[in-house]
């Protein structure tokens, strides 16, 4: 319609908003030259404005557009959304199996009969002993169990941290350094300079969030859970003994989220003992 018009436009504009990526694919099957921009750099350019109504954001919009003056945000694929929700589900998911955990042990407590400290997989075992001599009780807490079995074993099924990077990244190209990825993810510390004024802060903590706290995991796992020795662990042992756990886990996660966008393009897989001098970070080479 707009081509019979004689209307060529060069770009369009979208503001990154919760139904973008269908309105994006949607306008682009079209032809258009679509432009999905970040939300909080759209609104700070429109807050200029004194009235904030519709037709002044559409301005907004259209000057930014025609200036350039706006950041360009990915609009993830399908794959990459069907992903995205697969990981929130399992996410609500462990959040419900954590609290049928905390239910069976409060209604235990009553009875005098105390779970403890106990792994996961040992979990329905020890419950089941505890209330071997309450028959009252099995109908109402073995239900609870077998429920519980049953979401942990579909849990297991999944590789959070995998899926969660390839959800979010989506498309590796689009990132020209690997070293961008912890950026992107909020995994770099602030800065703020003016003038002889110059401060370094703790990480910015912007991007996606799920992904940033599945990284963080897997690297406190690296320290905590894997006896084998290798360079990156070697380089994570040695960063704790200088600071706090916490603030070794930080660098190492940095580092994984570097190697698995490496690992992505080259196809490749982390080989133990592989890496570079002083045992910084393996290479997927």
């Amino acid at each position: 319609m707009l081509a019979e018009w004689g209307i060529h436009l060069k770009r369009v504009g979208l503001e990154a908003l919760s139904f973008s990526a269908w309105l994006f694919a949607a306008v682009a099957e079209k032809g258009l030259p679509m432009i999905c921009i970040e939300s909080r750099h759209a609104k700070a350019a429109l807050n200029a404005v004194l009235n904030k109504t519709a037709r002044n954001d559409a301005k907004g919009i259209a000057q930014m557009m025609r200036t350039g003056w706006f950041r360009a945000v990915h609009v993830k694929s399908e794959r990459a959304q069907t992903l995205r929700a697969l990981l929130v589900a399992r996410k609500v998911m462990l959040g419900k199996v954590l609290d049928m955990e905390n239910m069976v042990r409060g209604l235990l407590r009553p009875f005098s009969f105390k779970v403890g400290e106990i792994s996961v997989r040992r979990f329905d075992a020890r419950v089941r002993d505890l209330f071997a001599g309450k028959k009252e009780l099995e109908p109402i807490v073995a239900p609870l169990l077998d429920a519980r079995s049953v979401m942990r074993q579909q849990l297991a099924k999944l590789n959070g941290v995998a899926l969660t990077f390839r959800a979010t990244v989506d498309d590796p190209p689009r990132f020209k350094k690997t070293t961008n990825v912890g950026a992107r993810l909020g995994l770099s510390p602030r800065r703020y300079q003016s003038g002889q004024t110059c401060r370094i802060g703790s990480i910015s903590k912007c991007g996606d969030e799920l992904t940033r706290a599945m990284l963080y995991e897997a690297a406190i796992a690296i320290l905590t859970r894997i006896p084998k020795t290798f360079k990156l662990r070697l380089w994570d042992v040695r960063l704790a003994r200088k600071n706090d756990l916490m603030r070794a886990a930080i660098p190492v996660t940095r580092a994984l989220a570097v190697l698995l966008r490496k690992f992505w393009t080259n196809g490749t897989t982390f080989r133990f003992g592989a890496g570079g001098e002083r045992g910084r970070v393996a290479e997927a080479a």
